[in-house]
């Protein structure tokens, strides 16, 4: 019976396979998605379907990786249970979480969990999430207390290191046990580096009532590890657990997981071993490939149908990754139709590359097609600048991803301001906008000022202390009583920035502008209680990533690294620089790859191969000038795995054509 209802109301568009996945509604549940393959569609009405069962919707979690991939589950959903009449559930009309499905990333699940157990943790409801540059900062000044250069010492290295650790469920009194007990030896010190770094940034985070990232989820898996009596209320709180992206889990992840789950054992799992990119972040394919181990009673369901991509780039994709070993097979396919064959350009330098690029970007667009519908990918960042030049020289409006709007500075201030309103052990925070805009308070004073020592300051800066503080008073009583957006507008007008912005040049117009966006984009949460919305506010302005940019989406030229395309998807898609050691990328100091490297560097093409809906152009250049060194480059293997049958090479690359002989003669010798 439930099972007509779902057909009726909501079955149509599913293929055979997605349908089984949505009526498979108790017990584990692999669904093995292709790239393009519908599982956002999959999961969404696999969550209508289970309501159309009866189940409550507030036992319901969907979890993700980006606020993007979040917001576009949640808004699937709700669509889908305000359009179906069966359910007699106002989805639209719901403002309280208690009554609906909770669909959230694992980071703001862990600032959900963490905040609601605050104390347990040994925090204020109103802690401080570090952001990346907050923690550099932090390891930075641990580096300076122990007399270790930051120049010799990287501090972003060292936070990648703490950052893995955290990731494998490893905590600071671990790591330093751990060493303790391997015993000393010379080439452990830059493992004791670590630690000892380690353990004067966790006196910071503890000092300052903070968290950083991986600490969202480190303490949310150990408060429920721990706690018998917490991880019993969000297992019955939560009977149907749903995780996408699942081979892009960590250590954390995968234990936070199986502890909601682990009751119920009504976890469904959504995820594609040939996408699983993230590795050197720490993300574990065995999560994945181990899931029927863990879930014995297990039903696995493949999808292969692709809704994206024309049958070419399928083909191409499907070439390219069956070399991998660590794998399920699976091959895509499509009813699209044939489509046009991958375009091979061969450039001599990378300058003449991204000249021609860019011309057939602005071909593409003179024959109608949308900017936005075109992205250039890349391997490395550095790649980005002569690409960038050459779409400014010809007039092609572009979007560069990695510039984050959270991460400018005025920004940051604003939200600074709220931060240390709520939290005023946040030194990172009081440090950053005590003397914003400026109010002759030196650095001197800081000092004090953050070490208590108020009272040994003169009258005239003890009073402009005291006039700062009470702003942070005011501002804290606004932010708790009035809309997110009107809290924003407060502090442009309070603080000063906004007579200081004004009254500047074209920059500063350029900085009020930003801040206005920020009181635009706080709207979002004026729905919510004040308190609620701006907690929501400061957590998302923390857990941003560079996606979120596309929010602002520009008619414009896309320009990203290929793992910045994770989950996005476009007309037509150029991939730059696919030589061999830039892409597969050869790791500096390295002579070859690990298997495993070498295979998430093939299942990164196959990612970038997939993002396109019409056609594929792949590029190349001959000459390439990496760390101030000309180098000589060979095609990269990728393209020969594409398959000849599936590509075309561009005619007429060069300007000097004596090259261009040479030049298709150094591409083809190779395939």
């Amino acid at each position: 019976m439930t099972s007509e209802i779902f057909k009726k109301s909501a079955g149509d568009g599913l293929n055979i396979r997605q349908r089984e996945a949505v009526e498979t509604l108790t017990g584990p549940l692999l669904i093995l998605a292709g790239a393009g393959a519908g599982k956002t569609k999959t999961m969404s009405h696999r969550i209508l379907h289970l309501i159309q069962t009866g189940v409550e919707p507030s036992s319901i979690l969907a979890i993700t990786f980006t606020n993007k991939a979040a917001k576009e589950m949640r808004e699937r959903v709700f669509k889908l249970l305000d359009a179906d009449k069966s359910t007699n559930f106002p989805i639209s009309t719901s403002t309280s979480p208690g009554g609906r499905p909770f669909v959230s990333t694992f980071h703001s699940l862990g600032v959900h969990i963490i905040k609601e157990n605050s104390i347990l943790v040994g925090l204020p409801r109103h802690f401080t999430i570090f952001d990346r540059g907050d923690s550099k900062r932090a390891v930075k000044d641990a580096l300076e207390e122990l007399n270790l250069d930051p120049k010799q010492f990287d501090p972003g290295s060292i936070l990648s290191a703490i950052s893995r650790e955290k990731g494998d469920g490893v905590t600071c009194p671990d790591y330093l046990r751990k060493l303790e007990k391997a015993g000393s030896h010379p080439s452990d010190f830059h493992k004791r580096t670590i630690g000892s770094v380690w353990e004067k940034y966790e006196k910071t985070l503890a000092k300052e009532k903070s968290l950083d990232f991986d600490d969202l989820l480190l303490k949310t898996a150990l408060l429920l590890r721990n706690h018998p009596e917490v991880r019993a209320r969000y297992q019955n709180a939560w009977k149907y657990v749903h995780v996408d992206e699942y081979q892009d889990t960590n250590g954390v992840q995968y234990e936070l997981i199986r502890l909601l789950a682990e009751k119920s054992r009504n976890i469904c799992v959504v995820g594609d071993i040939d996408q699983m990119i993230y590795g050197f972040r720490g993300a574990n394919i065995q999560n994945i490939l181990n899931f029927e181990k863990d879930y014995p009673e297990a039903k696995v369901i493949v999808l292969e149908e692709n809704y994206r991509s024309t049958q070419t780039i399928l083909a191409a994709a499907n070439n390219v990754i069956k070399k991998n070993i660590m794998r399920r097979e699976k091959n895509l396919f499509t009813k699209n139709g044939e489509g046009d064959k991958i375009q091979v350009m061969i450039s001599y330098t990378e300058q003449e590359e991204a000249r021609v690029i860019a011309d057939e970007a602005r071909a593409l667009i003179q024959a109608g097609t949308n900017p936005r519908e075109i992205c250039v990918l890349y391997r490395a960042n550095f790649q980005s600048r002569v690409l960038e030049e050459s779409f400014l020289k010809k007039n092609i409006p572009y979007q560069l991803l990695g510039v984050k709007f959270f991460e400018r500075k005025e920004v940051k201030d604003a939200i600074s301001f709220i931060r240390a309103s709520l939290n005023r052990e946040s030194a990172g925070d009081m440090a950053r906008i005590i003397n914003v805009p400026p109010r002759g308070i030196g650095k001197a004073t800081i000092i004090k000022v953050l070490a208590g020592q108020e009272e040994t300051l003169g009258p005239a800066l003890r009073m402009k202390v005291k006039q700062f503080l009470m702003l942070l008073d005011r501002i804290q009583k606004v932010a708790m009583t009035q809309k997110p957006s009107d809290t924003i507008k407060y502090i442009i007008r309070e603080t000063g920035m906004e007579t200081a912005f004004r009254e500047g040049g074209p920059e500063e117009q350029e900085k009020l502008e930003n801040l206005r966006e920020l009181a635009s984009v706080a709207v979002q949460y004026d729905a919510l209680p004040p308190e609620e919305g701006i907690e929501a506010l400061l957590t998302n302005s923390a857990l941003a990533t560079d996606q979120d940019e596309l929010e602002n989406d520009h008619d414009a030229v896309k320009l990203m690294t290929v793992h910045a395309s994770k989950g996005l998807e476009f007309d037509y898609v150029f991939i730059a620089g696919l030589e061999q050691d830039l892409f597969p990328h050869q790791r500096m100091g390295k002579n070859e790859l690990t298997q495993s490297e070498a295979e998430e560097e093939r299942r990164l093409f196959y990612v970038a191969l997939t993002r396109a809906r019409k056609k594929v152009f792949v590029s190349y250049a001959q000459l390439r000038t990496i760390y101030g060194a000309q180098k000589v480059n060979a095609p990269s293997e990728f393209i020969a795995d594409i398959g000849d049958e599936h590509m075309e090479a561009k005619e007429d690359v060069y300007e000097d054509k004596r090259d261009r002989e040479s030049g298709l003669r150094a591409i083809f010798i190779d395939f």
